[in-house]
């Protein structure tokens, strides 16, 4: 009998764990994802529209663990279930379907990073390395036995966006690696210390607000981790809003020593902040109006924009 399953997947990751598993020879009997929020900056390929050019039947309920949507899996009798970058928490209910297991493939290098967003709170925090991860699902949120990693480098300039763009590739290593072995039952699942991870709620606009107290570094760290496609970091000052959509870091020493502020120089813009180093500014805007020297000199009536006034 052919192996089958039910994926539940959205995001690049789940475009392309769908179609390693096509690859291994999984037969798919269904596929759940999400219907596009119109509010959000979808950059990101469609497992709909992939699950469609196959003839694999796609759901996308608001809630898959409603009864209706479990009854209508179970009669599907999957043997397996698979996880890629799908927003809901699989019920107790929904995970005990499947007799050969549910596995969850994970943006982070498991027990760090545990929950939402996982590249972003990485990035923000400076790391210098980060992978995915395919491990079993239980209920408790990425907490389940480990099946295998493969680990990305996190360079200090990159963004979220360039990490997750490595992540793709480095799930398809993964998942070429272990689905064969994990499909024929020659993996041995190994527990996870969660003791020695961490873990992470989902991130919101808001969380994007820049402290002007803390580091270059650190500051640095929140615009990448939020860059576009993200919402992007933003400070407010004498009623208007600004954004800063892209830093370079490389610990230069700051220009104006005891200031906090931002200005222009040799083409670029530069925030100097508290510990006495800078970043280089690669795009700001205020009011959602993209800013260069003159528009700058011409809203701020000088040539520093003061932040720790």
């Amino acid at each position: 009998m052919k192996t089958s399953a039910v994926v539940f997947a959205y995001h690049n990751i789940g475009v392309t764990g769908i179609e390693c598993l096509l690859q291994a020879g999984v037969d798919i009997k269904l596929v759940v994802t999400h219907q596009d929020d119109p509010e959000e900056n979808i950059w990101f390929g469609s497992v709909a529209e992939l699950a469609n050019r196959h003839r694999i039947p796609v759901i996308t309920p608001d809630n898959p663990n409603q009864a209706e949507v479990i009854k209508h899996i179970a009669d599907l009798q999957p043997q397996w279930f698979f996880s890629f970058y799908y927003r809901h928490m699989l019920s107790p209910e929904l995970l005990a379907i499947p007799p050969r297991g549910a596995y969850n493939l994970h943006g982070s290098l498991l027990p760090k990073y545990r929950g939402r967003a996982p590249v972003n709170w990485a990035v923000l925090h400076g790391e210098a390395t980060t992978g995915v991860s395919l491990h079993q699902m239980v209920e408790k949120p990425d907490a389940g036995s480990l099946i295998d990693q493969q680990a990305v480098a996190i360079l200090p300039n990159d963004t979220a966006h360039n990490v997750f763009l490595k992540l793709t590739p480095a799930a398809k290593t993964l998942l070429d690696r272990c689905l064969p072995l994990l499909l024929t039952g020659s993996i041995e699942p190994k527990p996870l210390d969660l003791a020695q991870g961490s873990y992470f709620g989902g991130r919101k606009p808001e969380h994007g607000r820049i402290d002007w107290n803390q580091s270059a570094w650190t500051i640095h760290n929140l615009v990448r981790a939020v860059a576009p496609p993200y919402p992007g970091a933003f400070f407010d000052s004498s009623g208007r809003r600004f954004f800063l959509l892209g830093s370079h870091y490389s610990g230069e020493t700051a220009l104006h020593s005891g200031k906090v502020c931002i200005y222009w120089e040799d083409g670029h813009f530069y925030a100097d902040c508290a510990d006495n180093k800078r970043f280089r500014i690669e795009q700001l805007s205020c009011d959602g109006i993209a800013l260069d020297h003159s528009a700058f000199k011409a809203m701020n009536g000088d040539e520093l924009l003061l932040l720790n006034d």
